[in-house]
C-alpha cells in the first residue's frame, strides 16, 4: 500500500489537481440524476413529457461524447475540457428558468456538453503518464469521480427536498471549480494537427485490435447496464425493496474506490486484451448469477462480482483504445471509446425492458453468454491482432492539451 500511495504522489501536480476536481465535479453531479424528477415534481410535466426530455438529453450526451474529442484534437484537450465545463455549468443554470416548451432544446444541449467533456479528461489523463501507467492513470481518474458519486446523490436527495432548484445550482458551480482548476492547473501545449475525420476513419478502420475492442465493448455495455434497467425489475418482482437495490449500487462504487486503482497497479504489466476479456468473463458471471438466483442474495453477489469485472476491463480498454490513437488523433479514438462505453445507456433499456416483458427467464442467460462470448471473441483473436505490453509500447507521452 505504502508502494500505491507513493505512486500516487509521483504523478504531476497538475493531475493530481484535476482529480481532486473530479472528485468535486462528482459530488456535485446531481442534475441528470434527477432530471425526470425534477421535471415531473417541480415542472409539472407528466411522465411522457419529462421522459422526452431525458431521451434529448441522452441524445446529446452521445453526440459529445462522439463529437468532443474532434474538438479537443482541432483547438487542444486543455481548452476543450474547459470549455465544456463552462457550457455544462450555463446549461445547468438555465435549465431551471427556461419555460416548459425550451426544457428539452437546453436538455440536448447540457448533454451534448457535458459529454463532450468525457473524452476529453480522459485523453488528458492518457497524455500526461507514459504508456506503462496510463492505465493506473484512468483508473485513478475513475477513482475520484466514482467518489465524488457517493456523495452526490444523498446530497442531491436534501437539496431536493428543500428546493429542487438548487440542485442544477451546486451542479453548476462544481463544474465551475472543475473548469477553474483545469484552467489554472492544466498546462498549456501545442496543439497537433490531426488527419482529417476522413484520415480517422481510415486510420480506425484499418485498425483491428481497437475496432474489436470498440465493438465487443457495446455488447458488453449493453448486458452490463442491465443492472441499471431491469435489476430493480427482478428484484421488485422477488419482493425486494427498492432500498436495497440502492444500498447495493452504492456499495459496488465504495469497492470501485478502494480498489480499482490498485489493481491497475498490479495488473500493469499484464497484456491488455486478456484483462479486457477477465474482466468482460466476470460481467457474464455476475449476470449469468442473476439469471439462476434472482433474489437479494444473488443481485448482491452477482453485483460484487459484475464490479469485478468492471474494474478490470473499463480503466484497461480506456488505456487501450487511447495506446492505439495515432499523433495527434488521441482525443477522437478517446471520443469513439466513450461513445461506445455508453451505448448501453440507450441500448439496455429498450432491448433489456422488452426481452424482460415477453421472455424474462431468457434475458440473463442470454446477456451472460453475449459477454462471455465478448472475452472469447478477444482471446481467440489476439494471436492475430497487435496486443503489445504497456512497456512495449513505442507511444510517448505528451504534454496535456
Amino acid at each position: 500500500m505504502d508502494v500505491y500511495w507513493r505512486r500516487i504522489a509521483e504523478l504531476p501536480t497538475w493531475l493530481k489537481a484535476v482529480m481532486v476536481g473530479q472528485l468535486v465535479n462528482g459530488a456535485g453531479a446531481l442534475a441528470w440524476v434527477y432530471l425526470t424528477l425534477y421535471l415531473v415534481e417541480d415542472r409539472g410535466m407528466s411522465a411522457q413529457q419529462a421522459g422526452f426530455a431525458a431521451a434529448a438529453y441522452g441524445v446529446g450526451l452521445v453526440g459529445g461524447n462522439l463529437g468532443g474529442g474532434w474538438f479537443g484534437d482541432r483547438f487542444g484537450l486543455r481548452t476543450a475540457a474547459l470549455a465544456s465545463q463552462l457550457l455544462w455549468a450555463i446549461s445547468c443554470m438555465a435549465m431551471p428558468l427556461v419555460p416548459g416548451a425550451s426544457i428539452a432544446v437546453v436538455a440536448a444541449l447540457a448533454g451534448l456538453f457535458g459529454g463532450a467533456g468525457r473524452p476529453n479528461l480522459s485523453a488528458l489523463v492518457a497524455t500526461a503518464l507514459p504508456p506503462e501507467r496510463r492505465r493506473e492513470g484512468i483508473a485513478l481518474s475513475r477513482t475520484a469521480s466514482n467518489a465524488g458519486f457517493t456523495i452526490g446523490p444523498p446530497l442531491g436527495g436534501l437539496l431536493a427536498a428543500y428546493d429542487f432548484s438548487l440542485v442544477f445550482v451546486v451542479d453548476a458551480v462544481t463544474s465551475l471549480v472543475m473548469a477553474a482548476i483545469v484552467w489554472r492547473w492544466v498546462p498549456s501545449a501545442r496543439r497537433t494537427s490531426g488527419p482529417s475525420a476522413t484520415g480517422l476513419w481510415k486510420s480506425v478502420l484499418s485498425d483491428r485490435p481497437v475496432l474489436m475492442v470498440l465493438a465487443t465493448i457495446v455488447v458488453v455495455d449493453t448486458v452490463y447496464r442491465q443492472i441499471f434497467a431491469t435489476m430493480p425489475l427482478l428484484l421488485r418482482d422477488a419482493g425486494t425493496p427498492a432500498v436495497a437495490y440502492g444500498v447495493l449500487l452504492g456499495a459496488s462504487s465504495v469497492v470501485i474506490v478502494l480498489f480499482e486503482a490498485p489493481i491497475a497497479v498490479r495488473l500493469q504489466g499484464h497484456r491488455a486484451t486478456r484483462v479486457i476479456a477477465a474482466g468482460f468473463a466476470c460481467i457474464g458471471l455476475g449476470l449469468a448469477i442473476l439469471g439462476v438466483w434472482p433474489v437479494l442474495a444473488g443481485a448482491a453477489l452477482a453485483i460484487v462480482v459484475m464490479t469485478a469485472g468492471e474494474m478490470l476491463y473499463k480503466p484497461t480498454a480506456t488505456a487501450y483504445v487511447a495506446d492505439a490513437a495515432p499523433e495527434g488523433m488521441v482525443g477522437r479514438y478517446s471520443s469513439l471509446y466513450a461513445a461506445a462505453s455508453i451505448s448501453g445507456m440507450f441500448l439496455a433499456p429498450a432491448i433489456g425492458g422488452t426481452t424482460y416483458q415477453h421472455a424474462p427467464q431468457l434475458l440473463y442467460p442470454v446477456a451472460a453468454g453475449l459477454a462471455l462470448a465478448a472475452g472469447a471473441v478477444l482471446l481467440l483473436t489476439r494471436a492475430r491482432v497487435r496486443d503489445v505490453l504497456p512497456s512495449e509500447s513505442t507511444a510517448q507521452p505528451s504534454s496535456g492539451s
